[in-house]
């Protein structure tokens, strides 16, 4: 099966919705490709997670976002983008996942794509990657990482009730961890590499866990790293070297990150910088060297996952859609 379009979009979290509705609004056949589904990323977030922004700084498409607080929620966010992809009959399709993008001789693309029972090809005359980060977490590559009870991707603290919870990290998803399992009646003790939390943790949740840590409700092994995981236990040791320990844990959290995977850009022909892991491109047009070829939202950030989200990066779609009318 081949099916033609003009721009297809691989990624449909909020930026690649976005740029599916700047194609809307321009008159412009648009496909949008997901392997899992719409803003995939916010499904997978912890379920009481709450947005950094305000409603008003994540909409696109001009649709309002109305929430009950002043921050919205997880569940608020998956109707939100839900609602959008509906009012502007967006043409996404999930369960679909791009294998490999190639040039064709005469001009624009082709995509292999990967679906659950069959394989189908798409020829576009623009290809955007709007495919994030939060499908690779970053791994700690010692022994016992893929045991079971070892998790890059936190839910909720109900599920550790009585249990003895390891948390890898200083970031804001290790400091979230290990708040709601304290708070779900788990024993966790927070491991990091670093002294102190990352600078990017919440402001209003660093007192919480601050407190926490002193009153020993907490502990924490700074300037520690993960040596081994068993199905008991988190062996660790000082960064700089030193004794060894073993914490016990009947739950690990491996909250360390999550980082945008190039390898189809790579494999198109798109420089990517290996110190910043950014792929090259226009910041103006969002297209990379390879004409057609275009970047939206986190993939365009590199190895700094938090310079770009929703509220910086809405923006790409419009940039990219009047980039290709231009060029038409």
């Amino acid at each position: 099966m081949t099916e033609s379009t003009t721009i297809l979009v691989v990624g449909a979290g909020p930026c690649g919705l976005a740029v599916g509705v700047a194609a809307h609004n321009a008159g412009v056949p648009c496909i949008l490709l997901d392997r899992r589904t719409v803003v995939s990323t916010i499904e997978r977030y912890p379920l009481s997670m709450t947005f950094f922004s305000t409603p008003e700084k994540i909409e696109i498409g001009g649709v309002p976002f109305i929430a009950s607080h002043e921050k919205p929620t997880r569940r608020d966010g998956l109707l939100y983008y839900r609602r959008v992809a509906e009012h502007f009959g967006l043409d996404a399709r999930p369960g679909e996942e791009a294998t490999a993008v190639t040039r064709r001789g005469a001009g624009g693309f082709t995509v292999e794509v990967q679906r659950r029972h069959d394989r189908v090809t798409y020829r576009a005359t623009a290809v955007v990657f709007a495919t994030g980060y939060y499908d690779w977490p970053n791994l700690l590559g010692v022994p016992g990482e893929s045991l079971p009870h070892v998790a890059h991707y936190f839910i909720e603290g109900h599920r550790h009730w009585h249990q003895r919870v390891v948390v890898i990290g200083g970031g804001n998803s290790a400091v979230d961890a290990a708040l709601e399992c304290w708070r779900a009646g788990s024993r966790v003790t927070l491991v990091h590499l670093f002294e102190g939390f990352d600078q990017a943790v919440k402001p209003w949740v660093l007192p919480d866990i601050t407190n926490r840590l002193k009153e020993a409700s907490i502990e924490a092994r700074w300037r520690t790293r993960v040596v081994e995981i068993t199905p008991r236990a988190v062996l660790v040791e000082p960064a700089h070297g030193g004794a060894r320990e073993e914490i016990p844990a009947d739950a690990v959290l491996a909250m360390t990150g999550y980082y945008a995977n190039t390898d189809l850009l790579s494999r198109l022909g798109v420089p990517v910088d290996p110190g910043t892991g950014i792929p090259a491109h226009d910041e103006t047009t969002m297209q990379t060297p390879v004409a057609g070829c275009y970047l939206a939202g986190v993939i365009a950030s590199g190895k700094d996952a938090n310079r770009l989200f929703i509220e910086n990066a809405r923006g790409h779609g419009e940039l990219i859609v009047r980039d290709i009318l231009a060029r038409r």
